[in-house]
Protein backbone atom coordinates (compact mmCIF):
# COMPACT_ATOMS: atom_id res chain seq x y z
CA UNK A 1 0.00 0.00 0.00
CA UNK A 2 2.73 2.67 0.41
CA UNK A 3 4.15 1.80 -2.85
CA UNK A 4 0.46 3.61 -4.30
CA UNK A 5 0.68 6.39 -2.09
CA UNK A 6 4.75 7.16 -3.62
CA UNK A 7 3.64 6.66 -6.72
CA UNK A 8 0.38 8.73 -6.07
CA UNK A 9 2.73 11.35 -4.55
CA UNK A 10 4.55 11.47 -7.78
CA UNK A 11 2.04 12.00 -10.16
CA UNK A 12 0.79 14.70 -8.34
CA UNK A 13 3.54 16.79 -7.97
CA UNK A 14 3.43 20.44 -7.19
CA UNK A 15 6.23 22.66 -7.66
CA UNK A 16 3.95 26.44 -7.53
CA UNK A 17 1.17 27.07 -6.13
CA UNK A 18 -1.46 30.20 -7.95
CA UNK A 19 -4.20 31.91 -6.70
CA UNK A 20 -6.79 33.44 -8.68
CA UNK A 21 -8.25 36.54 -6.70
CA UNK A 22 -11.55 36.67 -9.09
CA UNK A 23 -14.82 34.54 -7.50
CA UNK A 24 -15.36 31.08 -9.73
CA UNK A 25 -18.68 29.48 -10.10
CA UNK A 26 -18.29 26.24 -7.95
CA UNK A 27 -20.62 24.14 -10.54
CA UNK A 28 -17.54 24.84 -12.74
CA UNK A 29 -16.16 21.69 -14.00
CA UNK A 30 -12.66 20.33 -15.05
CA UNK A 31 -13.43 22.40 -18.29
CA UNK A 32 -14.58 25.49 -17.30
CA UNK A 33 -11.49 25.61 -14.56
CA UNK A 34 -8.86 24.95 -17.13
CA UNK A 35 -10.68 27.64 -19.11
CA UNK A 36 -10.32 30.02 -16.69
CA UNK A 37 -6.79 28.97 -15.55
CA UNK A 38 -5.57 29.34 -19.41
CA UNK A 39 -7.65 33.11 -19.24
CA UNK A 40 -6.27 34.39 -15.67
CA UNK A 41 -2.49 32.89 -15.77
CA UNK A 42 -2.03 32.36 -20.02
CA UNK A 43 -1.62 28.91 -19.46
CA UNK A 44 -2.08 25.80 -17.25
CA UNK A 45 2.10 24.56 -16.58
CA UNK A 46 3.00 21.31 -15.51
CA UNK A 47 2.96 20.59 -12.04
CA UNK A 48 1.73 24.21 -11.15
CA UNK A 49 -2.07 24.18 -8.93
CA UNK A 50 -3.91 27.31 -9.61
CA UNK A 51 -6.70 28.04 -6.54
CA UNK A 52 -10.21 29.43 -6.70
CA UNK A 53 -12.69 30.52 -4.31
CA UNK A 54 -16.11 31.18 -4.94
CA UNK A 55 -17.72 34.77 -4.23
CA UNK A 56 -18.32 34.00 -0.23
CA UNK A 57 -15.11 32.52 -0.19
CA UNK A 58 -16.34 29.19 1.78
CA UNK A 59 -15.60 26.78 -1.06
CA UNK A 60 -12.29 26.16 -2.73
CA UNK A 61 -11.41 24.67 -6.47
CA UNK A 62 -7.92 23.37 -6.83
CA UNK A 63 -7.02 22.53 -10.77
CA UNK A 64 -3.76 20.62 -10.82
CA UNK A 65 -2.06 19.89 -13.88
CA UNK A 66 0.23 16.96 -13.47
CA UNK A 67 2.29 16.74 -16.69
CA UNK A 68 -0.52 14.22 -18.40
CA UNK A 69 -3.79 15.48 -17.43
CA UNK A 70 -5.93 17.79 -15.27
CA UNK A 71 -6.81 16.74 -11.79
CA UNK A 72 -9.68 19.49 -10.14
CA UNK A 73 -10.55 18.99 -6.25
CA UNK A 74 -12.48 21.21 -4.08
CA UNK A 75 -12.60 22.02 -0.28
CA UNK A 76 -15.55 23.54 1.48
CA UNK A 77 -15.64 25.35 5.02
CA UNK A 78 -18.55 24.28 7.20
CA UNK A 79 -17.91 27.55 9.02
CA UNK A 80 -15.97 30.71 8.46
CA UNK A 81 -13.98 31.13 4.97
CA UNK A 82 -11.10 30.86 3.17
CA UNK A 83 -9.05 34.43 3.68
CA UNK A 84 -8.77 35.31 0.08
CA UNK A 85 -7.51 38.66 -1.46
CA UNK A 86 -9.83 40.68 -2.78
CA UNK A 87 -8.60 44.09 -3.59
CA UNK A 88 -5.24 43.02 -4.98
CA UNK A 89 -3.91 42.17 -8.28
CA UNK A 90 -5.87 38.96 -10.33
CA UNK A 91 -3.17 36.53 -9.41
CA UNK A 92 -0.24 35.80 -6.84
CA UNK A 93 2.04 33.38 -6.19
CA UNK A 94 1.88 31.33 -2.07
CA UNK A 95 4.23 29.36 -0.88
CA UNK A 96 3.34 26.00 0.53
CA UNK A 97 3.04 27.29 4.38
CA UNK A 98 0.98 30.01 3.18
CA UNK A 99 -1.07 27.42 1.47
CA UNK A 100 -1.28 24.61 4.04
CA UNK A 101 -2.68 28.04 6.31
CA UNK A 102 -5.19 28.89 3.54
CA UNK A 103 -6.94 25.70 3.24
CA UNK A 104 -7.50 25.39 6.98
CA UNK A 105 -8.78 28.87 6.73
CA UNK A 106 -6.05 30.77 8.42
CA UNK A 107 -4.21 34.49 7.53
CA UNK A 108 -2.10 33.08 5.43
CA UNK A 109 -0.35 36.14 3.85
CA UNK A 110 1.24 36.96 7.24
CA UNK A 111 3.25 34.34 6.55
CA UNK A 112 6.45 34.29 4.53
CA UNK A 113 9.01 31.42 3.50
CA UNK A 114 9.44 29.18 6.34
CA UNK A 115 6.47 29.97 8.45
CA UNK A 116 8.42 33.01 9.84
CA UNK A 117 5.59 35.93 10.49
CA UNK A 118 6.12 39.16 8.86
CA UNK A 119 2.75 40.96 8.85
CA UNK A 120 0.68 41.38 12.17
Amino acid sequence: MRRVDARAAQVIRVDALWLATEPLDMRAGTETALARVVSVFGAARPHHAYLFANRRANRMKVLVHDGIGVWLAARRLNSGKFVWPRDAASTASLTRAQFDALVLGLPWQRLADGGVITVV
